[in-house]
């Protein structure tokens, strides 16, 4: 008799998947906890408990479904700690004819399980996550032959193909994108809505983990984990953010304040990544709010937002496959330097980044613009070496798999993929992070000081930024007013301002 085995993987959550449409007493399906997964980076322990969590209850969900399914836990005695091990077991011992996967979103695992069943002496193979709206190779296409690949111009064919927020082959409303819309600071007493959390007593899992040497960062409350585990959480955080952040999401998704880390932020970003939830009834369940209530919820509200999961989050990923796995190397400005050793403890007097560093160790969590224009800014301002920041971001975040976190961390934040994703280095002083936050009024630095005593580190950092990279950058039409102001100044302030920059370079950890 012929028997299947098929392999989950712990981002591959889907129960909306068509593998799961009939049960058949002939398929076993297997979910696995490895060390290589947990070792390949430094994760923060809310990631891994995030994962094993969801892993868990989904393995239990499929059981209830009469599905039959092995969970191969961390330090089960028939672990061997790797996919191809563990797989070639279980085909002996249950004397599996064939075996099957789902594409992996991860390069790394691409390669993995190619190699496994290139080993294997029984029929194999592959099939669609059935989860994204496009397909691994279809940005690649769109481009063909192009020396640019603008984001805007995919989205737009995204939401063409997929009927998205159109009428008659044109974009509702008019306009494809209110981004122009969506950059408002939190007015000065405004206190955003507080947060739905998940009250998930994960101890046992947090136990299990101590009793191993693997190593985490970031802190814990075992007994009121604040992530979504199953999909019935997953839907609950997006009813709550359509019904109650989306009115409020786009004008403030920029926005920054201290001690306020979930903002109008849907934070369904685990959910989706470990596709629990899809990003199709993510936008539907956000567009059918907006037609329910068009009055509290004006449309650049929700453009925003259809814009990050179709544009965006299809864009990044579309990026990933059509140049890995070179894109991993990636070094534009050749930058060396370490991560300043207060990332990994927010113990730093620069309150922007000491909110966001701590934000990220106690929730696993930072926004966009706190990613982007805090604790990247200031990496690239410091000249860290891309590998640096990308450990880091791949580490810290719940969210952060490899697909997406690279993209966005060697394209958009670091420029270090040479303008692939952005047309220009997201770099600022001061100025834009007092536009969009209320860090710069209480912090240890003055904002408007450019040198000398509690001058703001950011100020002589950014024009140190471009005063190194003119041979790279001199050129680049979208920063060429920079340079103007740059080549107008007195030579004694430039030199003031150089000195000041190699200053805090030399005490990067004191800052």
């Amino acid at each position: 008799m012929s028997k299947t085995l098929r392999l989950i993987l712990g981002d591959q959550l889907n129960s909306n998947h068509s593998w799961f449409s009939k049960v058949d007493s002939s398929v076993i399906y297997v979910m696995m906890v490895v060390r290589t997964e947990t070792d390949y980076a430094k994760h923060h322990i809310q990631k891994v408990v995030g994962f094993f969590s969801a892993m868990r209850s989904f393995a239990e969900s499929l059981k209830s479904a009469k599905h039959n399914v092995i969970y191969i836990g961390l330090n089960d005695a028939n672990n061997f700690q790797s996919f191809d091990k563990n797989i070639e077991i279980l085909i002996s011992e249950h004397q599996i004819t064939h075996f099957e996967y789902q594409f992996p979103d991860e390069y790394r695992l691409d390669k993995i399980l190619k190699e496994c069943c290139e080993k294997l002496t029984i029929t194999t193979s592959v099939v669609d996550s059935e989860h994204f709206f496009s397909s691994r190779n279809e940005l690649g296409d769109f481009f063909e032959g192009k020396k640019t690949f603008l984001m805007e111009s995919f989205y737009r064919n995204m939401r063409k193909k997929h009927d998205v927020l159109m009428e008659n082959d044109k974009p509702l409303n008019g306009k494809w994108n209110y981004d122009e819309d969506n950059r408002k600071k939190l007015p000065k007493n405004h206190k955003p809505i507080t947060p739905l959390v998940f009250n998930n007593n994960v101890s046992e899992i947090v136990a299990e983990i101590h009793k191993t040497d693997i190593k985490t960062i970031g802190t814990i409350d075992a007994e009121n984990f604040v992530w979504p585990i199953n999909r019935k959480q997953s839907l609950e955080l997006l009813d709550f953010f359509v019904t109650e952040c989306l009115s409020l999401f786009g004008s403030y998704q920029d926005a920054m304040t201290p001690n306020e880390w979930s903002l109008y932020h849907s934070r369904i970003s685990f959910s989706m990544n470990i596709k629990m939830i899809s990003p199709q009834e993510v936008i539907e369940k956000a567009i059918a709010e907006w037609r329910k209530r068009p009055e509290e919820i004006e449309y650049n509200q929700l453009e925003g937002f259809v814009r990050q999961i179709i544009g965006w989050r299809e864009y990044m990923r579309g990026i990933y496959w059509l140049k890995m796995p070179e894109y991993a190397t990636m070094n534009f400005f050749n930058n060396q330097e370490k991560l300043p050793d207060w990332f990994w403890t927010g113990n730093t007097k620069m309150l922007c980044l000491k909110d966001s560093i701590k934000q990220s160790l106690d929730y696993a969590y930072a926004h966009h613009i706190q990613r982007l224009m805090i604790t990247g800014n200031f990496a690239l301002l410091a000249g860290v070496h891309p590998d640096e920041l990308d450990a880091w971001y791949l580490g810290i975040y719940i969210d952060a798999i490899e697909w997406v976190e690279i993209t966005n961390t060697r394209g958009m934040s670091q420029f270090a993929d040479g303008g692939i994703v952005g047309t220009k280095p997201y770099v600022s002083s001061a100025s834009y992070i007092d536009k969009m936050s209320h860090y710069c009024g209480s912090c240890f630095y003055k904002k408007a000081v450019k040198t000398g005593d509690k001058a703001c580190p950011f100020n002589s950092l950014y024009w140190n930024f471009y005063d190194k990279n003119e041979d790279k950058l001199g050129k680049n039409p979208r920063i060429g007013m920079m340079y103007n102001v740059w080549r107008k100044m007195q030579p004694e302030h430039k030199a003031d301002l150089l000195a000041q920059a190699d200053y805090y370079l030399k005490n990067i950890n004191d800052l």
